[in-house]
């Protein structure tokens, strides 16, 4: 074998050396994705398959499953060669080939906007895309491995990968706690982008580091080594100093320079159980004194990517600050791996700890509790961190983020209400969908318009957004409106036909009557039939009105008041008394007796501070009687009409209608006439059986 060749040999032997039982699978996915790489090369000029065996190496590293690391090697034949999603299916069965997939359809994102907002979202969009979270994990294998190898980029490539991945992938290593990759892309990327800092940390660091490792040696780990021994608690003690990238950003963070980080090495101390934890920290107290304030308990309140571990700083001989990272074994794979951690405790091996992996993953979220299912946990914590929000893609490659839930109409409002209002039909992924499709992250949506095309009152049933939600509100009012002109314009023609009147005297004499001034919120009444056609012809036909005069005598009588006989009275325009109410007089200045309900609010004020000037009376009209009746409803299309058709079933004319919409609510105030209170009550049952009505009753005052 040539060396090159004896080096994908090496690296391939300590991948199955990892994975005795599994060695058949991962050597045939190397097989095939040798054979469908033949003649590609990388930049570097090394053949295609040493990147996806070094992205399986560091899968491997991570302890990941078999599948994974199979997929790993697997990860790029979807993109770069022939092979199709069935063909990978046949060979490796769907858990694979989904993985494969996922990769690749992640590597297609357009990273256009970088801006430290949109940033997030491309980071919440890979997780949320990804169906599998392993996908995640091999996808950040490949990038790690792709900054390993960036220097035979052109510079403005390498500015690119470098930035994309300090703002997207290497904090969704952090998010899922994989310290090992988060590390490492971090420093690559600071690196490329900031190599004149970059070398200046590392050559601080470097001159620093051997000091510093002779004093730990000298003063603070035999110290430490001693005490714990003799306390009787096994422990492992190391040190590693601080990544180059977190230096860097500590200087900024703190505005400080280089010579004032004293803390560049840690050392770690892992131990067996959490109770030796918080022992080996009494005891570190006790050698040295703590530094007020760096005291950090994650064990009992782990980081959000599920860290644990207990941080100190104290202050060691000579006055050194020296910190001290104190957990156990399987806190500090945890802390290395993080959400990878998970496959190191695959069911069917002898190991007492698996279920405690598995209760860290589901205290991340309640609703999952009790499940021993590994890919049903993954998928529960992204389904639960993820789906308030699906991040979709405009045809030119614009990131869009939508709430869960969100269709392409939605999406066409988001654009631009034209956009909205015009909207046709739409196209998901090159395939038409319907308008209420339910938009996956991932997907990239075309809006298909036509200038014909209006919104659909049904649209309303499925939207998500407020937007959509308003713009298709506020246009179907306005074409109510405009329905609601041409009916009123119909209704003046026919009531002008039995006139004497040109159209113009009876708009303007209608006007006067009802006291509408503009001409079009006149029609629009009528048309509504918030003013109904009976009224109208009451107000310009003089029979009509002496008629209507005889039907309501609009508080014209006589009532019977003790000691006085029969007298004239007039009815308050307050409360609007009808026959069968409970009424009082009242002696008024210029009108004689007035009569009130007894639930007026003006009555109960007279009767408090007046009561010479109430009286009690008998009162037995006849005829029809106005009051006054208040309506809350859901706003909805239709709904006045429907009102005003029940208030009309029920033998009732509406004299005056007000109405005020939130958007949301509608409140309508409407008076009637009516014979007696049960003819009242009879509409006010009548109205509460339209769809939409919360509330209706009598206003008195």
């Amino acid at each position: 074998m040539a060396v090159k060749d004896l080096k994908i040999s090496e690296i391939l032997e300590d991948i199955l050396k990892a994975y005795p039982e599994d060695q058949e699978l991962i050597r045939k996915a190397f097989e095939f994705s040798l054979e469908k790489h033949e003649g590609q090369k990388r930049k570097s000029g090394d053949p295609y398959i040493t990147h996806s065996l070094n992205v399986a190496k560091i899968l491997s590293d991570l302890r990941m499953d078999a599948v994974t690391v199979s997929a790993g090697l697997l990860h790029d034949v979807l993109e770069d060669t022939d092979t199709t999603y069935e063909e990978l299916k046949d060979a490796f069965g769907e858990e694979i080939a989904n993985i494969v997939e996922g990769v690749t359809k992640i590597g297609r994102i357009n990273f256009r906007n970088l801006r430290e907002a949109q940033a997030e979202n491309f980071r919440k969009l890979i997780i949320a895309t990804a169906k599998d979270i392993r996908v995640v994990i091999v996808k950040l294998a490949d990038r790690l491995h792709n900054m390993r190898t960036l220097g035979y980029l052109s510079r403005e490539k390498r500015i690119r990968i470098a930035e994309e991945t300090l703002e997207v992938y290497a904090p969704i290593a952090h998010r899922l706690g994989i310290w090992e990759i988060k590390r490492e892309l971090e420093d690559l990327a600071f690196k490329h982008l900031y190599p004149k800092e970059y070398e200046k940390v590392r050559k601080f660091v470097s001159q620093s580091l051997e000091d510093l490792e002779a004093y730990l040696k000298k003063f603070v780990i035999p110290r430490v080594k001693e005490d714990l021994s003799r306390a009787g608690i096994r422990a492992e003690i190391s040190y590693r100093p601080k990544h180059l990238y977190s230096i860097w950003q500590k200087t900024i963070r703190k505005n400080i320079k280089l010579e004032e980080v004293h803390d560049i090495l840690g050392v770690r101390i892992i131990v067996r159980t959490v109770p030796d934890c918080y022992t080996v920290l009494g005891i570190i107290h006790s050698v040295f004194k703590p530094v007020p304030g760096k005291f950090k308990d994650y064990i009992s309140l782990p980081k959000p990517n599920l860290y644990q571990s207990l941080h100190t700083t104290v202050v060691a001989p000579k006055g050194r600050m020296v910190e001290f990272q104190i957990r156990t074994e399987e806190m500090h794979l945890r802390a290395e791996k993080g959400i990878a951690a998970h496959w190191a405790y695959k069911e069917g091996k002898e190991r007492a700890e698996g279920e405690e992996i598995f209760s860290w993953l589901r205290d991340l979220v309640e609703n999952i509790q009790g499940s021993r299912n590994p890919a049903e946990v993954l998928d529960n914590i992204k389904r639960e961190l993820f789906s308030e929000e699906v991040f979709v893609f405009t045809p030119k490659g614009d990131l869009v983020v939508l709430p869960a839930g969100a269709t392409p109409v939605d999406f066409a409002y988001h654009i631009h209400t034209e956009i909205g209002n015009h909207c046709a039909g739409a196209k998901v992924n090159g395939r038409i969908v319907p308008l209420n499709y339910r938009l996956r992250s991932g997907d990239q949506v075309e809006i298909i318009t036509s200038p014909t095309k209006k919104p659909n009152p049904d649209w309303l049933k499925f939207v998500v957004t407020g937007k959509a939600k308003s713009k298709i509100k506020q246009f179907i009012k306005q074409m109510e409106r405009e329905r609601f002109l041409n009916e009123g314009r119909r209704i003046l023609e026919k009531v002008r036909d039995h006139t004497n009147l040109s159209t113009e005297d009876l708009i303007k004499k209608l006007r006067t009557k009802v006291r509408i001034k503009d001409e079009e919120d006149l029609l629009i009444a009528l048309g509504s039939g918030r003013i109904p056609i009976e009224r109208v012809i009451s107000l310009i036909s003089p029979k009509k009105r002496e008629k209507t005069r005889r039907e309501v005598p609009e508080g014209k009588g006589e009532v019977s008041v003790e000691d006085l006989g029969s007298v004239l009275y007039d009815l308050g325009k307050c409360c609007n008394p009808v026959p069968g109410d409970e009424v009082y007089g009242v002696v008024t200045r210029g009108k004689g007796i007035v009569l009130h309900e007894k639930n007026c609010s003006n009555l109960k004020y007279l009767m408090e501070n007046f009561p010479e000037k109430v009286l009690k009376v008998k009162w037995k009209p006849s005829g029809k009687f106005r009051t006054r009746i208040r309506v809350r409803a859901k706003d909805r299309i239709g709904i006045l009409s429907e009102i005003t058709s029940k208030i009309a079933e029920n033998d009732s004319n509406i004299w005056e209608a007000v109405t005020k919409t939130t958007g949301e609510e509608a409140i309508m105030e409407f008076t009637i006439d009516v014979t007696d209170r049960k003819h009242l009550l009879r509409i006010l049952r009548s109205i509460k059986t339209v769809e939409g009505v919360e509330r209706c009753l009598r206003v008195y005052s």
